[in-house]
């Protein structure tokens, strides 16, 4: 027998509620209000798993919530990146893409440039060898990204 919709609905809900009051304690930390449009955007992002740019999210928007602007889309993103809630990250056209940060584990991307296609991938050596670079250099990381460009199987196996 199928679930109700409001059951799924609230399970979606719960999902994300910490995010949700992490960002809305950021406004009022900032001094900013909670807007529809905001809510909106910061509902957009957490429903979606995939790297999306500020325009990406605006095009998704701009039919059903006409009073929903770019620059909308992109303040909020970046108070979402603020508040940790959003990462950054860059790929091979040179766009900003926004990927979720909240506890999520740390990973770094390989992307297709024939096809765009991002695999997310960690790997424990290498991460040690950064941080035995790190150290050996005097250096206390913070954050970092790792992006490595090249051919997806699919593409490579097409040839030239």
């Amino acid at each position: 027998m199928p679930r109700p919709a409001s059951h799924d609905r609230a399970k979606k809900n719960s999902k994300h509620a910490r995010e949700r009051e992490l960002f809305y304690k950021y406004l009022t930390h900032k001094g900013l209000k909670r807007t529809k449009q905001r809510d909106v955007v910061l509902e957009l992002f957490l429903s979606n798993d995939t790297h999306l740019t500020a325009e990406d999210i605006y095009q998704k928007l701009k039919h059903k919530h006409s009073d929903i602007g770019y620059s909308t889309v992109y303040r909020t993103l970046k108070l979402l990146k603020e508040c940790d809630l959003a990462r950054e990250v860059y790929f091979a056209d040179g766009r900003m893409y926004f990927e979720h940060q909240f506890e999520q584990p740390h990973h770094d991307h390989m992307v297709c440039t024939q096809c765009g296609h991002t695999i997310e991938f960690f790997n424990a050596t290498i991460e040690a060898l950064q941080d035995r670079v790190a150290e050996e250099n005097g250096f206390t990381p913070t954050r970092h990204t790792m992006v490595i460009f090249g051919l997806c199987r699919k593409c490579r196996d097409k040839g030239p």
